[in-house]
Order: structure tokens, then C-alpha cells, then sequence
């Protein structure tokens, strides 16, 4: 069994509530760290394709990746852990390890195995936490693997019932709900 249960966790992956693709961000990253997440994709023998706009291509180092023309189209990698469940790399820059991944593809207690199996090869590859956000990054992680524990775990918890909001959500307007305490 896995880090978390899916019925612990089932509404975090909810596409109604935080829609189809959430955001994982690893921070503070150097082309190093994403040589060693492209390494770590070839050790796995996970299937991945590599492209450069409708181009597929072989996979490069990293730094080749990272030090195209500031004009040049965005790089993609797709990566399947398992043939059902894909996370699209983006190549933005080398300070930040982003990628994607599809709710849809994640339901169920087998599929939210794989990607606690996935967030966690990175994590401890890097050495650091993967956090994984509502779709367009909010500001609160939802889950991910963190470091310190060594382990996937919730990472965002409900506020108080009578005041509910979901990560990016605005307060509502004073005299709406009633006070809020």
C-alpha cells in the first residue's frame, strides 16, 4: 500500500474542484537537478517522449535543453510511470522543475500509488520536497512528497467548516455567510 489512502484524499484529486492539471513544482533547481531527473526517467525504463513544438526528438542533456534561444519554442517531455499515467515536463528555465499531471488518469487507489511512487523517485533524487498544486499554481500545496517525513502526504488542510475555502479562493464578502471566526 502506498503513502496515502484514496478515500482520504479522493476529493484533492477531484478535476471539478482543482481542475484537470495540477501543477508540481520542485523550487531552487539547477540544470544538475534536472540532469538528474532525465537520469532518473532512463534508470526507471519509464516510457517518455521528448519534443520540441510537433518535433519529436532524442532526448538531450539538460543543459542543452536549458540553454536554447530565448525565441526558441518550449520543450516538452512526456514521462509515463505507468502506461495509464503521463507527467509533462515543461522546460521554462533551469530554477524550477515544473511539470504537470491529469486527475482523470489518477483515480483510484492504484493510480494515486503510482504517482506517490512517482513525486517520491524525484523527491529523493533531488533531495528535496514536491509539492503538488491546484491547476494554476495557487498558493498552498495540495500534496506532495515531502522530505523531512520521506513520504506523500496531504499538505493542505480545510479551514474551519463554516468559512471553507479551497486554495485561490477569494473571502467572501463581508455579511455574505455571517461572521467568519
Amino acid at each position: 500500500m502506498g503513502d496515502l489512502l484514496w478515500d482520504d484524499v479522493a476529493w484533492l484529486l477531484d478535476p471539478a474542484d482543482w481542475g484537470y492539471l495540477p501543477d508540481v513544482f520542485v523550487e531552487d533547481t539547477t540544470t544538475a537537478d534536472w540532469q538528474a531527473v532525465l537520469d532518473l526517467i532512463r534508470e526507471r525504463g519509464w516510457a517518455f517522449e521528448y519534443a520540441e513544438g510537433t518535433a519529436v526528438l532524442p532526448l538531450p542533456r539538460a543543459e542543452a535543453v536549458l540553454s536554447r534561444s530565448a525565441d526558441a519554442e518550449c520543450p516538452s517531455l512526456r514521462v509515463w510511470p505507468h502506461p495509464e499515467v503521463r507527467a509533462i515536463f515543461r522546460f521554462l528555465g533551469d530554477e524550477q522543475i515544473d511539470f504537470d499531471v491529469d486527475v482523470r488518469e489518477l483515480q483510484g487507489q492504484e493510480r494515486l500509488d503510482i504517482l506517490c511512487g512517482f513525486l517520491t523517485a524525484i523527491g529523493r533524487r533531488l533531495g528535496r520536497s514536491v509539492p503538488l498544486f491546484p491547476e494554476g499554481g495557487g498558493t498552498e500545496p495540495l500534496l506532495g512528497y515531502d522530505i523531512a517525513a520521506d513520504r506523500v502526504r496531504v499538505l493542505w488542510s480545510p479551514p474551519d467548516r463554516e468559512c471553507a475555502h479551497k486554495p485561490g479562493d477569494i473571502a467572501d464578502p463581508p455579511g455574505i455567510l455571517g461572521a467568519h471566526g
